[in-house]
Order: structure tokens, then sequence, then C-alpha cells
């Protein structure tokens, strides 16, 4: 017998039988031990039929164990009389579950199409990197099993990963690889792809020496792994990917799906067995929270942390959801059969108007307060009990009904959300936890905001409109009743925006004197709140089709820790050319040292500065070509399009080279002179520099300064006009003075106006 302490790596189904576990022991071992593990699954429908299943199963060469059972359906009043068939081997379920369904296809179906990880999470409180306690006999089958942590812990106990990073030497979609480099703990290898067999033994040693637990790749999903799988092939020199033996790699075919307005395309996946792969330009939300956040959202959806770092929030939302339903007993529907309550149109027009968004006072304010309601629609699901299966409430506030599945889920998370949040304000600067804990709390608001739309969500198992409808309901009181707090307190309502309302107050300019809104905000709606932080200076934004109106997402400032908050311009935007976002993010910068309107005039000329310096690099052609790229995505074929855009037309151009592209990919293009008007980064042949239009970039880069320069007076028509008047000679414009003003005498709102344009001193 054998007594292990350690961290939870691995689990999936054992092809002998049961689940097959990886524990990272205290000793440093990497033990692979197996647990008997029967899976269970539920029919119901007419009575005929579940006899017929009954009798048909009784044959079957699996010889599932089956009993009439009676199990809570969440959206039926009363139990529900199902057959119970349970399945020793987990490995067979989803084969035999698929025979079922082509049999009799009129049957409902439960607990059906599970992963195996959240059956054993439900069971045992597993999940990723879990400290266990682990007794098995001497086969390595577990006999005893104990979880000693939590998932909701703030500190849980850092398991020892050993990770391997491997990556071509330039990017394979658009040139061919030279060379692989592999590192790890700050050592580095470079092996050349053109000896393939030395690659391979090289490789190959390197794996079995470091044996990682965590293989982080680039392109590893969409090359790199697949270049090394054919090439061991062709060379009869298999390599050890899997720390399980006897286990081949799993491949997940690419695809195109709909969310929330878009499509999203996902690349195929390479999955291993035994330690776990990402491929960081192919996992979905590394960008915002890299592999801290990955592994975090492992832990509490308790997905693999591979599968947990490639999926979207909502999966992970729905993960969390089924495991909180196989906990209490709930079956979970293989389909979702429920559909929308009947309404009229008056219903409608009460109850299905989204969040509440005021629209902004353009232009730019001074010492504002931010007041954030700390992941409102998730607070207000589980402070008013909102779930598909209970009552609405008829007031904001708590319930009078036991907890919903909803609230169930979602009320650890977000006390955990909100301990972090707390904990962070009293970090030092340089404690490193602040850099985990960011990370951390980001994932965490990712699967909170996805799971308020998929109560929505009509293929969502446990969603129902009427519930995302009430919470929207009870997120405008609150911003209503936040809105009467400040207005009774003195303060001046600058702009709202679902969850959070931005206001000013004469002698409120530091924290502090927040606290007594924060407090009476807190006590009138019964949720969190907290202060975001106060700008020094903050600047929204009008429309750019009509000055007179304003936009409610798309605004810039900077709080008194200098850091800086923007949102809705080039440097916040997916599509927009690094050297264009470069650009605006460092003039933008250099307005942030700037915390009085008497510093401000000045650093708008340095800004100025700035703009002139890289539009000299552009045109004199010094910015490289990587910098250039724009990124456009595809919302269908590119055969598609009637007047193909310019995103289209780089995708032709990839099918015309044989690099066909799918709805959802985003296409790197350089926009050029003539037609088509754009070359696509990833053809063969190399683009011209000579060939850019640099107007083009011109006009992008002038429109990025000029969104930031116009809350201070600098028109974009004359920023343009002057700009490419000459640019050979100086450009002057007349310099008048700054007039303090009042924009709204009834509300005392202060900002500041530049009459004219400020000299560009100096020629381009």
């Amino acid at each position: 017998m054998a007594d292990l302490t350690g961290w939870l790596l691995d689990l999936y189904e054992d092809e002998r039988g049961g689940v097959a576990l990886w524990l990272i022991a205290d000793d440093g071992g990497r033990h692979r031990l197996r647990q008997d593990f029967p899976v269970t699954f539920y029919a119901a429908g007419e009575r005929a039929q579940l006899k017929d299943l009954w009798a048909w199963l009784r044959r079957h060469p699996l010889q599932p164990r089956l009993a009439k059972d009676q199990r809570h359906d969440l959206f039926q009043p009363e139990p529900l009389t199902v057959l119970k068939i349970e399945l020793q081997h987990a490995a067979r379920q989803p084969q035999l579950f698929h025979e079922i369904t082509q049999r009799f296809p009129g049957l409902d179906y439960y607990d059906a199409d599970l992963a195996i990880s959240l059956r054993h999470a439900a069971r045992y409180g597993t999940f990723p990197l879990a400290r266990c306690y682990v007794h098995a006999d001497e086969s390595g089958l577990i006999q005893e099993l104990r979880v000693l942590d939590s998932p909701w812990d703030l500190d849980p106990s850092k398991a020892p990963l050993r990770a391997l990073a491997l990556r071509p030497d330039c990017d394979p979609a658009h040139a061919d690889p030279r060379a692989l480099i592999a590192s790890h703990d700050g050592h580095e290898y470079r092996f050349s792809l053109e000896d393939e067999r030395p690659l391979l033994v090289n490789l190959r040693a390197l794996l079995t020496r470091l044996d990682p637990d965590l293989l982080l790749t680039a392109n590893g999903d969409t090359w790199l792994l697949p270049y090394l799988l054919d090439l061991a092939q062709k060379h009869n020199l298999p390599l050890p990917l899997n720390r399980d033996p006897d286990r081949g790699v799993m491949h997940k075919k690419e695809g195109s799906y709909f969310s929330y307005g878009q499509i999203i395309y996902r690349g195929q996946q390479i999955l291993l067995y035994g330690r776990c792969h990402i491929d960081c330009r192919n996992a979905m939300m590394w960008q915002d929270y890299d592999l801290e956040g990955a592994l975090e959202t492992a832990r509490i959806t308790a997905l693999p942390i591979q599968t947990a770092a490639h999926v979207s929030p909502g999966t992970g939302i729905s993960s969390m959801q089924i495991t909180t339903a196989l906990r209490n007993d709930i079956l979970v529907p293989w389909r979702k059969q429920q559909a929308e309550w009947p309404k009229t149109a008056a219903d409608l027009i009460r109850f299905d108007q989204g969040g509440l968004v005021y629209q902004p006072i353009t232009g730019l304010h001074f010492d504002v307060g931010m007041i954030d309601f700390i992941s409102m629609y998730p607070s207000i699901m589980v402070r008013s009990n909102i779930s598909p299966e209970t009552p609405f409430p008829d007031r904001l506030g708590s319930s009078d009904y036991p907890p919903g599945l909803v609230p169930l889920t979602l009320g650890p998370l977000l006390k955990k959300r909100v301990a972090l949040k707390q904990r962070a304000l009293s970090l030092p600067v340089w404690d490193p936890r602040r850099r985990m804990d960011k990370a951390r709390s980001e994932a965490h608001k990712w699967l909170l905001v996805t799971c308020f739309g998929y109560l929505g969500y009509k293929n969502a198992r446990f969603g129902r409109i009427e519930a995302h409808e009430a919470v929207t309901t009870w997120g405008r009181e609150a911003l209503l009743r936040a809105k009467e707090v400040a207005e009774e307190m003195g303060f001046n309502i600058l702009h709202m925006y679902v969850d959070g309302l931005w206001v000013k107050k004469d002698g409120c300019r530091q924290p502090q004197d927040f606290q007594p809104l924060l407090e009476e905000v807190a006590a009138r709606t019964s949720l969190p709140v907290a202060l975001d932080g106060v700008y020094h200076w903050v600047a929204f934004l009008p429309s750019r089709v009509d000055e007179r109106l304003p936009v409610p997402n798309r605004y810039f400032g900077v709080f008194q820790d200098n850091s800086v908050k923007a949102r809705g311009i080039d440097l916040h935007r997916r599509d927009s050319a690094p050297f264009v976002a470069d650009t605006q993010r460092e003039m933008l910068r250099c307005l942030a040292r700037a915390e009085t309107p008497d510093v401000l005039r000045g650093q708008i000329s340095a800004a100025l500065d700035i703009l002139r310096g890289h539009l000299r690099d552009l045109r004199a052609g010094r910015v490289p070509l990587e910098s250039l790229l724009v990124g456009k995505k595809l919302s269908k074929e590119p055969v598609g399009y009637r007047v193909p855009s310019p995103g289209a037309r780089a995708a032709l151009q990839l099918l015309a080279a044989g690099k066909p592209t799918r709805p959802g990919q985003r296409i790197r293009l350089l926009f050029t002179l003539g037609k088509p008007g754009v070359h696509a980064w990833n053809l063969p042949s190399t683009p011209d520099p000579a060939a850019l239009d640099l107007d083009y970039y011109e006009d992008l880069m002038l429109r990025a300064a000029a969104a930031l320069l116009q809350p201070f007076g600098v028109a974009e028509e004359d920023l343009r006009v002057h700009v490419r008047s000459d640019l050979g000679e100086q450009l002057s414009l007349p310099m008048h003075a700054w007039n303090r003003q009042r924009t709204m005498a009834e509300c005392g709102l202060n900002f500041f106006k530049i009459d004219s344009v400020c000299a560009l001193a100096d020629g381009m």
C-alpha cells in the first residue's frame, strides 16, 4: 500500500476501466494512479419506449446496470420517473450513449454527455491542482481519495509545475520556419528544422530529461505539434509528448461558431495525456490573463488545465453549473427543452430593455470619481436569488426562497472575486501577489460576465430568458438608486453605463471624499460597490459622424495613480495597426503626465511632437511592416461577400495561393496602392514597401491623434489641413488662452476649452 500527498495534475478515462489520475507528489515524483469510477446517465419518456430501451440494454455486450428511479428535473414541478443506466467502464459510455440515441431518438436524456472531470469533481470534490491525499494499493488502484483544499482558497498551495516552452523561429502562417526554439528555467535551445532526425533525437532527449508537466507552445495546435508528429512517423522515432505511454495525442478539429453577435473561429487543438499542452496563440483568453488566469479557471471550473485554457468563459460557467447540479441531484438535460414564455408587446417593452445607459456629457472633466458596482449582474443573481427555477423577485434585495442553482454556483466565485479586489487595495506595489491576483480576478470577471449572458442564451442547459430580463430590470433599478443617492448628496452625474457612474462634486478630490457616497449606495441597493478610482481628468468623446452626439463607451482618462483607462479608441481596438495604436498610446501617456490644466497645455505640444516624429518615421520607411498590419475578421466565407471588404479581398488572395481561411479568422493585411488595395500578410510573396498606401496610414494616425486632442480644443479638420498642407514648411497656428468656463451652469460641470489649435512648431 502507498500513501501519497500532492497535487492533482490530470484526470481522464482509463482504457482499462475507471479513470486515470496523475499526481505531482511531495517527493517530486509524477505518479499515474487508477480509480474505479462507474458513470450514470438517465432516460425519460413514454413508458413503452423506456421498456423497449430496458430490453435492448439487457442484451447489450457492455451489460450496464439498470434501475427505475425518481430524479429532479429543474424545470419540472414533480420528480421525474427515469431509467437509470450505470456503466462500470467510463471510457465506453459515450459510444453506448451514441448507440442509444440512434435507436431511441424520441426519449429525453440526462447526465449523458458530461466531461469525466466534472463527474469526478461532483463526487469527490476534485479539481486541477487540488491538494490531495491518496491511499493506493501496489498496482496503483486508489482505495481512498481526499481533497485537502478548496478552489475558493485565496492563497492555494503552489504546485511545483515543470514547464517547457516550444516555438518556431517565425510565424509559420507567414513564412517557413527554419528552427525550433525550446526554453525552460532561463535556458534556451535552438534546433534546426533542416536536420530532421537530429531534431527528433534532441527533442526526445529534452522531453525525457525534463519530463515537463506543462508544454507551452506558440502555434503548437495549428502547426508545430502536427509537424513534429508527422516527422516522428516519417522517421519511425516516436516523441514522448504524452506522459502516458499507452495513449495517443487527441486531435480536435477546427471550427467556427456564432456567439454574442459575432463569428468565432477556434483552431484545431492537440491535447495530451499525463501532461498539459497549451498553445498560447490558440488559447481563448490568454491575452487577458495568461497562465495564472488559465490555472485559476481550471481550478474553479474543474475542467482539465489544457481544456480550460482553450474553451470560452461560457463553457467554463456551464461546467460550474453542471457540477453544482450533480452535487445537488439535479438532472442535467442533454438538450435544452424549455422555450420562452409567450409575452405581449407591452410585456416586451416593459421587461426586455437591457442595461441602463446614459449619454455622457462630452468634453474634459477634472476630479471625477468612478463608482463601480462589483460584478453587478452576478451580485443581483446571488442576492435576489435569480435562477431559472426560482420565483422572480419583486424587489431588489434578499430572497425568501432557498437558493437556486445559479446563485449556488455563483456565490463562492463572487465572494472570492470581491475578496481579491479588497485585498488589492492593501497590498504594496512590490508584492508578487498583485500580479497573480490581477490575473485570477480577470478570469473571475469573464466567468461572471458570461454567467449573465448564459441566462438568456437559447442553448444554455439552465438558461431562461425571463431570468435574464429580471437581472437587467433590477440592474437598472440599482443604477437609478445610485444616481438618486449621488444627486441627493450634491454630486453631478457625468455619465452612467450599466454598472457604473462617473460623478463630480466641488471639493471631492480624494478617495475618502467619496466614501459616504459609497456607503449610502451600498445601503440602498444591497449590492457591493467600490470606487474604481478618482480621475485627474477624463474626456468623454462625441460621435465621429456628428459631434453633437455623445458616445457612451468612447472615453479616456488618467487616475490619480497616473494609470490610464481608455475605451473605444484605437489603442483599445483589436483591428488597429500596432504602429497607429502605439502612436496613440504614447501620446496619451504624454498627456497623462499632466495633473492640472496649466501642465496640460505644455503636454499637448509634446504630444504633437510625438505625432510629428511618428509621421516622419512612416514617410521615411523606418516603420517595420509588421507594425502596419491591420487585422480584419471574416464574418463569412470570402466568396460570400457581395462587395468584398478589405479582409475578404485579402482572404481571396490567400485562397488563390492555396491557403483557405474560415469565418471568424482574423486576416492580417497591409493597405497598398492600386487594386485590390490590400496585401495579405500570409501570402508567399513579400510585399513591396514602396507599394504601401502611406496616405491611408497617415489618415489612420491623424484620426487616432484627433480622437485624443479633440477634447482639448484641437479640431480634427484643422489638424488634417495643417499637417497635410506643406510637409516641408513649419506649421504654425495661433495659440489662444485657455478659458475655464461652465458648460452646463445648472450642473456645475467644469471643463477646459482651447479656442484655437495649439501651435504645431517645427516642420514635419
